[in-house]
């Protein structure tokens, strides 16, 4: 991953460089925005470029040992940090538990969302975080001499997803690391990162990207001018979700959205069981995407019923149609409640109620609000 490859955000290129070659980078920097918008390929282009013996022209060398390496992602003085689940109750997981995965999704594409991960790991129930025992295996890799010399850099996926314990351990060495180490800590909800941690870091916002820049970028991988610019709009400043869409997955989010509505408007018992008891069936962080997917269908449902409605409605051609007569039923008298019923059902799954419960009695106060 070079500058170069990373899509737009010329701007936050140019703070970086600037810094990096001003030797003014701080010792913790914390790249925060949305989803897709280049966080993550920013920070590997910036631990590239530090890390190389020779840069040319604002980039990485790619001749000298270091930049061989880290094109594997295999530097030794290139560490990675970021969220992993327990397999068993009793475990004490790290990230280099799950670094062969790690790397093969860098290789793969460092655009992808927590859902990808996900399926990565192959996650049930569980909820991605990161463990107290991270926090003791960085201590211990950065107490030991860099293998060439220079500079060391700590990559930090999603720092939100720290336990406290962790985050508590790891203040001091964020506060004070060793000499020539830099943690680049990459986040999409920084309102949750512990305050401790934010306080001991220099925050830089990455700004989702323009529906013109994920074009472009689209049809340099050979997507039509037609098809980039709707897959563009769609994406909403999010390349990971353009390329989501660019290879065609369907979505199995949008059928259970369908099957809820139907279920709630036909009130039949049996396929309100069985819905129920599908969703509860997925994992917790799927039960947690499901849940947002859902409201964000229900505000475009509503916006549907507006005049003018094209260019504030997000939805792909699937999605579009459907609404087409769904969106009447989203109305004033009841969008306020449908939306607060969901953000309920999501809290509860985050807090680890019984899933089967929460979504039987999401589906039943549907049936009524449905219908208003």
């Amino acid at each position: 991953m070079r500058f170069s490859d990373v899509v737009a955000q010329e701007e936050v290129k140019a703070i970086l460089h600037r810094q990096a070659d001003e030797g003014r980078l701080p010792h913790a920097l914390l790249l925060e925005g949305a989803e897709g918008a280049g966080k993550l390929p920013l920070a590997l282009a910036l631990a590239r470029y530090l890390l190389c013996e020779s840069p040319q022209g604002g980039e990485p060398c790619e001749g000298c040992p270091s930049c061989r390496m880290t094109r594997l992602w295999a530097h030794p003085d290139l560490h990675f940090s970021f969220p992993v689940i327990k397999r068993k109750a009793t475990d004490q997981p790290v990230s280099d538990d799950y670094l062969p995965q790690w790397r093969e999704q860098l290789q793969e594409s460092p655009y992808f969302s927590t859902r990808q991960w996900l399926a990565r790991l192959g996650a049930e129930n569980q909820q991605m975080q990161l463990f107290v025992g991270e926090s003791d295996a960085l201590q211990h890799k950065l107490s030991l001499k860099t293998s060439r010399g220079g500079k060391r850099i700590v990559v930090l996926w999603l720092p939100e997803r720290m336990m406290e314990p962790c985050a508590n351990k790891l203040l001091k060495l964020i506060e004070e690391p060793p000499p020539q180490t830099h943690f680049l800590m990459v986040s999409q909800q920084p309102e949750l990162v512990l305050g401790t941690i934010m306080s001991r870091a220099q925050q830089l916002h990455v700004p989702p990207l323009s529906e013109e820049d994920i074009s472009e970028a689209l049809q340099r991988r050979g997507v039509s001018a037609e098809e980039a610019d709707y897959t563009a709009h769609l994406a909403q400043g999010s390349y990971t979700q353009a390329l989501l869409q660019d290879a065609g997955e369907d979505d199995p989010q949008f059928q259970l959205f369908v099957s809820l509505m139907r279920s709630a408007y036909s009130r039949k018992i049996k396929d309100m069981t069985e819905w129920s008891e599908q969703a509860a069936r997925l994992g917790r962080e799927s039960q947690k995407s499901l849940l947002a997917y859902f409201q964000r269908m229900v505000r475009e449902s509503f916006v549907r019923n507006l005049p003018s409605h094209d260019r504030l409605n997000y939805m792909t051609r699937q999605e579009s149609a459907f609404t087409l007569r769904f969106a009447p039923f989203i109305n004033e008298r009841n969008v306020s409640q449908i939306t607060d019923e969901l953000a309920r059902c999501q809290r509860d799954i985050e807090q680890n109620v019984n899933a089967r419960m929460v979504f039987f009695d999401l589906i039943v106060k549907l049936t009524i609000l449905i219908k208003q």
